[in-house]
């Protein structure tokens, strides 16, 4: 049990999600299922989008990466997928995340949404219900850890109300906070 709070999440819902361009998209929590679908999601990412979810390059990740993004611990965690049917099968095409420290009073956040599905509202989506969970569950803070290169991030991160703030030490990152 979360001692802090005294929250323990149950079951999350989901949403379905209309975009700009008219099409539909399920959002729900991640769930070990969806193991295959997350390695193929993250394989068909841009080498870009790869290097700004990850602040660094990958080609595929590992069997441990992939544990740790589908078997979620339900108290500090949470993980949400977008994805569409297609041929009856389910297909992540955005992904966003947070995990919290152990008193459950900061969480660290990340989206990345497939490239051929990006400017169409899905990375806004996913982090308002990211937002909505956080704050639920009596979270306090929730920063992003990002290139400061990202501008699809920091144009995401300043019209939901983040600031930022330079990364101590290195240059080439930048920290977006927003208090909840």
């Amino acid at each position: 049990m979360n001692e802090v709070h005294g929250v323990v999440p149950t079951s999350m819902p989901q949403w379905s999600q209309t975009l700009r361009d008219g099409s539909q998209v399920r959002i729900r929590p991640i769930a070990s299922a969806d193991r295959e679908s997350e390695r193929a999601f993250i394989a068909g990412l841009s080498d870009e989008s790869r290097r700004h979810r990850f602040l660094g390059q990958i080609s595929a990740p590992s069997e441990r990466m992939l544990d740790c993004l589908v078997n979620i611990d339900p108290i500090h965690d949470a993980a949400l997928v977008a994805v569409t049917c297609e041929a009856d099968a389910e297909r992540i095409v955005g992904a966003a995340r947070f995990s919290s420290d152990p008193d459950a009073v900061n969480c660290e956040c990340a989206v990345v949404v497939a490239d051929q599905w990006q400017g169409q509202g899905l990375g806004t989506a996913l982090m308002r219900h990211l937002i909505d969970i956080a704050r639920a569950r009596g979270i306090e803070r929730m920063y992003s850890v990002d290139m400061a290169e990202n501008a699809d991030m920091r144009e995401l991160a300043m019209y939901l109300g983040f600031r930022v703030r330079a990364e101590p030490g290195d240059a080439s990152l930048v920290v977006y906070e927003l208090p909840l």
